[in-house]
């Protein structure tokens, strides 16, 4: 998952960036913010949404907010080691049924 962060030149620059409170693309917006987030975005869809996140308010909230979600999702279901006496139980069981 590409980090997303607004382009700016300088931090006094980036004071001064006042961001749209409404988007009028914004369904299209996120169906491109979910294109980066699962990485099938090209390089000129994922410079597009960069570019947005730094003038569009519900454009960035909606970046954020499907970023955490995929983030928590793969927290959950991140791949953790069954106890031993746990597969050996279920392997004898599983062995038992095929005699």
């Amino acid at each position: 998952m590409t980090p997303m962060t607004p382009e700016s030149s300088s931090s006094a620059e980036a004071e001064k960036v006042v961001k749209k409170e409404h988007c009028e693309n914004h369904a299209e917006c996120m169906k491109l913010i979910q294109m980066v987030l699962d990485g099938e975005a090209g390089s000129e869809e994922i410079e597009h949404v960069r570019q947005n996140l730094g003038k569009c308010l519900p454009c960035s909230n909606g970046y954020n907010l499907q970023k955490a979600i995929k983030e928590a999702l793969q927290f959950r279901v991140e791949h953790k080691p069954v106890p031993q006496n746990l597969a050996d139980c279920i392997k004898s069981k599983i062995h038992a049924l095929e005699k």
